[in-house]
């Protein structure tokens, strides 16, 4: 629902990683991920909500009065602002309904500060009128100032009012507009100079037979009218598609965007239905991609077999071991004989080279892809070593050993013989705005805390390093390739 600012080869050898967040991520209609003290929490409908202590595992007792559906949260100043729906979208028999906000100072339940204000109404719809006044969000404009709401259902229009961000209550003399239809559950965003209206679309509440799935439109001012790719009004039906169902996941829902970081984003949602988890509605999150201005969902992270790309100039990621070359039967290409059978050349094995590699640490340089074992990394999600928003904790190693990327004190690379799981041998793997992503070790040896600054760099095309995260430059960037 609204977005937060969080200042923070041969063969492919396939290891899958968990598809929804780990613990008990269950809930509908969630609330924009909002972080409260170092930790996260999600709202949904019927009161309670999720809460997480690194973004990852996520488990219930984050707490709402009022009862409703389809919540929203957003922290503006010290306090934060909840809005919900009190009924609506044909909740107890019927489309009469009150949307409400309300305050606190803390989402914790445990905090001695933990007190929800007195909820006021900020709209309603009689039940006769062609409008649900249900499923609330809410957008501080970063231009302006001003706080918008959008609402509403499939039963009528998608209507926007504006609040008071100083009260939580409706500005005197607003009158509501309605800027959409054939959607529910939006969202509204700001970026670059547009504004992006985020709809639910398709059916819900069916389990694994609902065809939710999330659209969009943009407009250069906050009242509309949105428009989607080709032009079409969301006021008249249209949006392009941001994300649909896969993965053994459909009916993603109640979108919600989350900036990590210049250039790190990620997406909330639910799904309808998880396959692999007897069809529940989970929470969903994902990295938010945006491609010739219009956000996409990004794929969420698996274990995998890969090249690690520099985007800097295309090098590989490769152990510092000297080059093997292969065998091969050579023919002249002005005197090929093509009446000879065509053989197909496997790739060059592990134990044809690793003989000679050094058995202690072997540093890292960067140089051309060449198939080679030197330069193929398995990456393995490590789920007990907790996580962050969008992905578990990896390890990263030379494919069929145990050979380990790990950071070093001096903020260097190097690959220790045998993973031990420690911090510094564990990888956080973002994928950027751009589809690229960046690689950081959850820990550098001898500082405190977790490490959010420095990511792998390209210092130059064949020296790999770490340095701080620079969105705006490609030494920060990496592709993952799978050959």
């Amino acid at each position: 629902m609204k977005q937060i600012l969080i200042i923070l080869f041969a063969s492919c050898l396939f290891i899958p990683s968990a598809k929804a967040q780990s613990g008990t991520p269950y809930i509908h209609d969630p609330s924009t991920i909002a972080e409260c003290e170092g930790k996260y929490y999600t709202f949904g409908t019927g009161g309670g909500g999720l809460i997480s202590e690194d973004g990852w595992s996520w488990h219930s007792g984050a707490e709402r009065p009022g009862g409703g559906a389809a919540p929203d949260v957003m922290k503006i100043g010290d306090r934060y602002l909840i809005i919900y729906g009190a009924t609506g979208g044909g909740l107890g028999g019927g489309h009469n309904g009150r949307i409400l906000t309300m305050w606190n100072k803390t989402l914790d339940p445990k905090s001695p500060d933990f007190k929800f204000s007195e909820a006021i109404e900020v709209c309603s719809s009689d039940g006769m009128e062609d409008q649900d006044a249900i499923d609330p969000c809410l957008l501080l404009d970063p231009t302006t100032g001003r706080l918008w709401v959008t609402y509403g259902t499939y039963f009528g229009t998608i209507r926007l009012i504006e609040l008071d961000p100083k009260t939580g209550f409706r500005m005197k003399g607003n009158k509501e507009k309605d800027i959409a239809i054939d959607c529910e559950a939006t969202d509204l965003i700001y970026r670059d100079g547009w504004y992006y209206l985020l709809g639910t679309h398709g059916t819900c509440c069916d389990g694994v037979n609902s065809t939710y799935n999330i659209v969009v439109g943009r407009s250069r001012s906050v009242e509309g009218p949105y428009l989607d790719n080709i032009g079409r009004d969301m006021f008249h039906g249209g949006g392009r598609m941001v994300i649909a169902a896969g993965d053994r996941v459909c009916g993603p829902g109640h979108f919600g965007r989350t900036i990590i970081d210049e250039g790190v984003e990620i997406m909330s949602c639910h799904f309808e239905a998880d396959f692999e988890r007897s069809g529940r509605s989970v929470l969903g999150i994902r990295p938010l991609l945006w491609k010739n201005g219009w956000p996409i969902a990004g794929e969420q992270l698996r274990g995998g077999t890969y090249e690690i790309e520099s985007e800097r100039r295309g090098y590989a990621l490769e152990l510092a071991v000297d080059f093997v070359r292969m065998q091969q039967e050579r023919e002249r290409f002005w005197q090929m004989d093509l009446t000879k059978p065509l053989v197909s050349i496997p790739n060059q094995k592990l134990e044809e080279v690793n003989s000679n590699w050094p058995k202690g640490n072997i540093s890292l340089r960067c140089g051309d892809y060449m198939f080679r074992p030197h330069q193929r990394w398995t990456i393995t999600p490590i789920e007990e070593a907790g996580g962050y928003l969008s992905n578990p904790y990896f390890k990263i190693t030379i494919e069929g050993t145990e050979r380990t990327l790990a950071a070093t004190a001096d903020k260097e690379l190097t690959t220790v013989p045998v993973f031990t799981g420690s911090d510094e041998q564990l990888w956080r793997i973002e994928q950027l705005t751009d589809g690229t992503y960046r690689i950081m070790p959850k820990r550098i040896p001898g500082e405190t805390g977790l490490n959010t600054r420095f990511v792998i760099y390209s210092a130059a095309d064949s020296t790999p390093t770490l340095a701080e995260y620079d969105f705006h430059s490609d030494n920060s960037k990496w592709n993952l390739r799978q050959h």
